[in-house]
């Protein structure tokens, strides 16, 4: 994977400063003016502020409420956790070699950085190819599926999930390290140039073949939604069962659609840049915006929980605006909202 790691890609001139003024093989410094410079770093870092204080917040909401702890939301905080890295490390780092030409930090930490890189991509999506399948088997099998898909068998999943990305990164990363790249100057972080079988099996494996099952699974999901809305108005849905059984999957449905719209949310922010890395498409200002836009999608992923989950908003609020509280007041919240979520249940509508 090449990517352009600076944020001006100039033409030599004689006034160019250098990382070693010294060394004709030295990358050349990128010139901002002093106020776009501390502009872009403070948008930069509130970018990587917000991410991890959201993400942090639905891990939280996931932990420490009953009432979320359902195999579905082990998924998101599952791909919370991925995100928080992002926030953590990726953001920051990658902020840095965007407004910087010089790379400060050492050849193991580009190896490290490049490696958390592709680890938080594979993760979101390997995460996104479970929940799809989990919508899949909750819209059209709905009766199967609470022995089908438990909360053991969803936590071997994202482990065996965790396991395959770290596996395959380190592997991708091992094949990258050991490419010779003559054109790197000095203290670049640039791993490697111009490997187009590298990019496209990166691209097959990392890609196409997980989105085509979770494109292939919504389609499906899709049509047996459009079947089941058609129900709601037949006179099979105006029994005490058929209500109970629209209810139920009415509340499935607005799950997948949020999901969908997180899954959507992924397709929009990788996809330009799996092409430009493909292609080499872009200009200088759409490679350095599309470098960027990847990381903004762990940033909308909690925003879109907050949106379209009831239940997320209710403990946000409940963890921003009450985080003092005794283990007594903790259990007695807790077990009023979950005692309300299982009788509210049993009466055939679940609480959204």
């Amino acid at each position: 994977v090449s990517i352009p790691l600076s944020l001006l890609q100039m033409e030599k001139h004689e006034d160019d400063q250098y990382c070693f003024q010294d060394r004709n093989s030295s990358c050349r410094k990128a010139l901002l003016s002093t106020s776009i410079y501390i502009t872009l770093y403070i948008f930069f870092s509130l970018i990587s502020a917000v991410t991890v204080f959201l993400n942090v917040l639905v891990i939280i909401s996931i932990s420490h409420f009953m009432q979320l702890n359902t195999p579905t939301n082990l998924l998101i905080f599952s791909l919370a956790v991925s995100d928080l890295l992002v926030g953590l490390i990726v953001i920051p780092v990658t902020t840095v070699a965007l407004m910087e030409s010089c790379w400060g930090f050492g050849e193991y930490f580009c190896v490290f950085y490049f490696f958390i890189t592709c680890l938080c991509a594979s993760l979101s999506l390997g995460n996104l190819v479970l929940i799809s399948i989990d919508r899949y088997v909750a819209v059209c099998d709905p009766l199967l599926y609470h022995s089908k898909i438990t909360i053991t068998r969803i936590m071997c999943c994202i482990s065996i999930t965790w396991c395959c990305c770290i596996i395959y990164d380190a592997a991708i990363i091992q094949i990258f390290v050991n490419v010779q790249v003559p054109s790197r100057c000095l203290k670049e972080c640039f791993i490697v140039e111009g490997i187009m079988w590298a990019n496209i099996l990166d691209l097959v494996i990392t890609m196409l073949v997980p989105c085509s099952i979770i494109v292939t699974l919504y389609i499906k999901i899709f049509v047996v939604a459009r079947s089941q809305a058609r129900k709601v108005f037949s006179k099979e849905a105006a029994s005490v069962s058929g209500v109970k059984t629209v209810q139920a999957n009415k509340s499935e449905t607005k799950a997948t659609k949020t999901l969908a719209v997180v899954i959507f949310n992924y397709l929009i922010c990788w996809i330009p840049l799996h092409l430009y890395l493909l292609f080499f498409l872009f200009d200088n200002l759409s490679s350095f915006i599309i470098s960027f836009l990847p990381l903004v999608n762990s940033l909308i992923n909690p925003i879109i929980y907050a949106f379209f989950y009831p239940r997320f908003k209710v403990t946000a609020k409940h963890q921003t605006l009450q985080p003092q509280h005794t283990g007594y007041e903790h259990y007695h919240y807790s077990h009023y909202h979950y005692s309300h979520y299982i009788t509210a249940a049993r009466s055939g509508v679940t609480p959204e």
